[in-house]
C-alpha cells in the first residue's frame, strides 16, 4: 500500500486527531464499566456521524473499537469482572495479581501486551488487506453468496448456546431484512399494510435496540449493584523493557492466533483470547501456576483480544464480511456513509481504507498512551451508581433514533428490539448471528439474484464453479461437524454410562 504513509498527512489536523483521541478515550470509559459494552457505544455515535465526513466518522468509529476492548481489562483485573467479554481470561492471573499487591504490574502488563498485540495486527492489515481484495474482486456473485453462506454457518456454529439456537438467530435476521423494495422487482413485500415499513427495518433503529436498550433492560435488574475499587493510586502502571523482551515470544504467539482467529468471520476477541490462554498455558514449563497470577496469561489474553480487532478489519474492508458483531456495526456504519466494504472499496474510495488502516494504528498508540496516564482515575468510574448512568443511555438511545428519519416509528423499533434483544439473550439465543445475518442478508440476495440473471435460473454454478464449491462445502463441514463429533462421543462412551 505506497499510499498508506502520505496519508498519515491526513491526521496531522485538529479535527482528525480530537476524534482519534475522543473515539479512544471513550471506548476505553465504556469498555472499563461493566454493563456497558463497545457494540453499545458505536451503536449510540453512530446517529452523529451523520453530519460527519465519512473520513472523520470512521476515525471515531474505529478508535471507539479498539478503545473499547482495551478497557475492558481494567475491571477484569481490579473487580475480577471483565468489561467486555474478551476480557474473561484476563480474570483468571490478572485478578489474583491484583490483590496479591501488585495491580499496578497487571495493569502494565495488560496495557503493554495489548499494545503489542494490535501493532502486530496492522501489520497484518496493512500488507493482507489489499491482495485479498484483489482476490475478492475475481468473485462472481455465486461467490458472493456462497462467502456469505459460509459466514453465516460458521457464525452459528461458534456462537454460544447451541448449533440450532445460532442458525435460527441468523435466519431471524435474515427475516428482519426482508421488509420493504424487492431489490429486483421493485415491489414491496412483507409490510403488512404498514406504510413505515415501505422502507424496511432501519438498520441503526435495530442495533439500537438490540445493543443498547436490551442492555438497559438487563442493567435494570441489577440497577443497586456497585463494586470496591482496588487502590492503585500510588502504583506504577508500566510495562518494564525486561519483561517486553522476557515475553517476547509470547506476545508473537498469541498476536498471530488473535489475528488468524479474527479474520474467521464472527468468531471474535473471546475466543481469540482463550485459544492464546490455552496455547500459553501448553507451553509453559510450569503450567500450573496459571490462574494464580503469572505474567503469561494476562500476556496472551491482551495480546490476543486486541490482535482479533486488527485481524477482524481484514476481512471486512477486503470482502465486505464482518469478523465480529462490532465490525458488522461498523459495516452499517459504510453503508450509512455511502460505501460498501470489499474489493471495489479499493478503487472507488480508497482514501477511506487508507484512514482506517491509520486510524487503527494510530489508536492502539493512543490506547497505550491514555490508559497508561489515567488508569487510576478511570478506575474510580466503576463507583458510579446505575440509576445515574442508564437514564442517560435510555436519552441517547431516543435521540438517535429520531436523528434517523426525525420519525417516532424509529423510537417504537429501538424499543421492540430492544425488548427482543433482551428475551433472545434470556432464551439462550444468541445476537452475533442475528446482527450478522440482518447486515448480509441484502448482500447475500442482490448476489444470488444476480446470478440467477446471469445463469438462466440455475443453482448448477453453486458447485460447478471452485471457489463457490469450496465455499458451499465448508459450510456444510460447519453444520456436520458438531454432529460427528457428538457421534464419536457417544461411540466412545461405555454401554451402561448414562447421558451426559
Amino acid at each position: 500500500m505506497p499510499d498508506l504513509l502520505p496519508a498519515l498527512r491526513d491526521f496531522v489536523a485538529f479535527w482528525p486527531l480530537a476524534y482519534l483521541f475522543l473515539g479512544t478515550t471513550a471506548g476505553i470509559l465504556v469498555g472499563a464499566i461493566p454493563g456497558l459494552t463497545g457494540a453499545m457505544l458505536i451503536t449510540l455515535t453512530l446517529p452523529l456521524t451523520f453530519y460527519m465526513s465519512p473520513p472523520n466518522a470512521m476515525i471515531l468509529l474505529v478508535s471507539m473499537y479498539v478503545g473499547a476492548i482495551s478497557g475492558g481489562l481494567i475491571t477484569a483485573i481490579l473487580f475480577r469482572i471483565p468489561g467486555t467479554p474478551a476480557s474473561v481470561m484476563t480474570t483468571f492471573d490478572g485478578y489474583p495479581m491484583a490483590i496479591s499487591g501488585r495491580p499496578g504490574r497487571a495493569l502494565g502488563l495488560a496495557i503493554g501486551s495489548s499494545l503489542c498485540g494490535g501493532l502486530i495486527a496492522g501489520v497484518f492489515l496493512v500488507f493482507l488487506s489489499q491482495p485479498l481484495a484483489e482476490l475478492a474482486a475475481r468473485f462472481g456473485p455465486f461467490e458472493y453468496a456462497s462467502l456469505v453462506l459460509m459466514a453465516l454457518v460458521l457464525i452459528a456454529t461458534i456462537s454460544k448456546g447451541s448449533l440450532v439456537a445460532g442458525l435460527l438467530s441468523g435466519l431471524f435476521g435474515m427475516m428482519v431484512a426482508m421488509p420493504g423494495f424487492d431489490p429486483s422487482s421493485g415491489q414491496l413485500r412483507v409490510t403488512f399494510g404498514f406504510e413505515d415499513l415501505a422502507s424496511g427495518f432501519n438498520l441503526l433503529a435495530v442495533l439500537i435496540g438490540v445493543f443498547a436498550v436490551n442492555q438497559v433492560f438487563d442493567e435494570v435488574l441489577s440497577i443497586g449493584r456497585t463494586w470496591e475499587v482496588i487502590d492503585i493510586a500510588k502504583q506504577r502502571v508500566w510495562m518494564a523493557w525486561s519483561d517486553y523482551r522476557r515475553q517476547a515470544g509470547n506476545i508473537l504467539r498469541s498476536s498471530l492466533i488473535g489475528t488468524w482467529i479474527g479474520i474467521l468471520p464472527g468468531i471474535g476477541a473471546s475466543v481469540g483470547s482463550i485459544v492464546a490462554y490455552s496455547a500459553a498455558k501448553n507451553v509453559s514449563k510450569t503450567p500450573e501456576r496459571f490462574g494464580t497470577g503469572v505474567d503469561e496469561g494476562i500476556v496472551a489474553s491482551e495480546a490476543a483480544n486486541n490482535a482479533t480487532v486488527g485481524g477482524a478489519l481484514i476481512p471486512l474492508l477486503a470482502m465486505g464480511i464482518p469478523g465480529s458483531v462490532v465490525d458488522a456495526i461498523l459495516l452499517g456504519a459504510f453503508v450509512i456513509h455511502g460505501m460498501r466494504p470489499g474489493p471495489l472499496l479499493f478503487d472507488q474510495h480508497p482514501q477511506i481504507v487508507y484512514t482506517v488502516i491509520n486510524a487503527y494504528l494510530l489508536a492502539c498508540v493512543a490506547m497505550f498512551v491514555i490508559m497508561t496516564v489515567a488508569t487510576p482515575r478511570i478506575a474510580r468510574l466503576m463507583g458510579v451508581p446505575r440509576y445515574l448512568l442508564l437514564p442517560v443511555v435510555v436519552v441517547f438511545c431516543v435521540l438517535g433514533a429520531l436523528a434517523i428519519n426525525n420519525r417516532m416509528f424509529d423510537v417504537w423499533v429501538v424499543l421492540a428490539f430492544g425488548a427482543v434483544g433482551f428475551l433472545m439473550e434470556r432464551a439462550g439465543v444468541p445476537l452475533g448471528p442475528f446482527v450478522i445475518g440482518l447486515v448480509l442478508a441484502p448482500i447475500a440476495e442482490e448476489s444470488l439474484r444476480s446470478g440467477l440473471m446471469a445463469s438462466a435460473g440455475s443453482y448448477l454454478p453453486f458447485v460447478t464453479r471452485p471457489l463457490s464449491l469450496a465455499f458451499v462445502l465448508v459450510a456444510v463441514g460447519l453444520l456436520l461437524w458438531p454432529f460427528w463429533q457428538d457421534l464419536r462421543t457417544r461411540r466412545r462412551r461405555p454401554v451402561n454410562a448414562p447421558d451426559p
